[in-house]
Formats: structure tokens, sequence, C-alpha cells
């Protein structure tokens, strides 16, 4: 699901390509109003898009309501790396090197820069797990990948 139906255009040609369409559906929605029923799903998922939502704790609100008793959120998304000296050269790379190479090949030059941005601000590691638990969810735990460039949270309802 996302708001963007062009993302999901891009999506659907992508399914085609890979011949997956009679497995895979996307579907146009808002992760702060999703239509599903109240306990319809076992597992609720997102990779690199609560960072977009426009709220983030009623995003995880939602995700939190319409998940079974003893369902699981499972959310990849970036997160600042922690140790020296990846923390360093990658804060160079996200916010000067990558920018320029948006610019340059890109069709939407800014969409580099509002990525830096929006890690930046983003609460990551234990910061998201307390909002994970202020939405909700009884367990909040989190796993840093490669250095903490990307981190799988996962809550429990």
């Amino acid at each position: 699901m996302d708001i963007s139906k062009e993302m999901l255009r891009l999506g659907d040609k992508k399914i085609q390509k890979a011949g997956l369409e009679n497995i895979i559906v996307l579907e146009n929605g808002d992760s702060e109003k999703l239509r599903y029923d109240s306990a319809s799903f076992d597992v609720t998922m997102s990779a690199f898009g609560v960072r977009n939502f426009e709220n983030l704790l009623k995003g995880l609100q939602e995700m939190y309501r319409v998940l079974k008793p003893g369902g699981t959120i499972m959310v990849l998304e970036f997160s600042k790396p922690f140790g020296f000296p990846l923390k360093q050269l990658f804060g160079i790379y996200f916010k000067y090197i990558l920018p320029l190479i948006g610019r340059i090949k890109s069709k939407d030059p800014k969409a580099y820069t509002y990525l830096y941005e929006s890690v930046q601000v983003f609460p990551d590691y234990d910061k998201f797990s307390q909002k994970l638990l202020e939405a909700g969810f009884k367990e909040a735990t989190f796993f840093p990948l490669t250095g903490g460039i990307c981190t799988i949270y996962i809550g429990k309802k």
C-alpha cells in the first residue's frame, strides 16, 4: 500500500516484469486511515516507509489496530550509523555525495536531499522502539544492519 499512485505504477511495472502479478497486489491508501478491519492481519510491514508518515504515531497505531492479538509489526528503515569511521564517512556520503549523484542522474534531484533530511529527523533505535510502545505494542526490539545504516524494528501486539 502506498499513498503515491506514481510509486504504485512503478511497482506494478516491476511486478509484471517479474511475473508476480498473480501473487502481489499493490493498493493505493493512506497509512493513517487503513481501510482494513481491526485484527485482520498476523503481520504488518513497512520497508523505508514509516519515515514518510505524516503523523508517525497515528500510522503506527493504525498498523497496530489491524493486527490480530499476538501479531507482529516489522519495520525496515534507514538509521544513522553509530561507529567510527562509518558514521563520519556515511554522513559525508549521505549529505554531500548522494545528493550530487541524484542531481546528475535523477528526474527528481530534491528526492536525495529529502532522503538525507528525513533520515536525520527520524527517531531511530531506542526512540523508534519507544514510539512502537506508545502506539500500543507490548514489546519493541531493534536490530541494526550494516553498522546502523538500516535497522529492523519488531513489535508485538
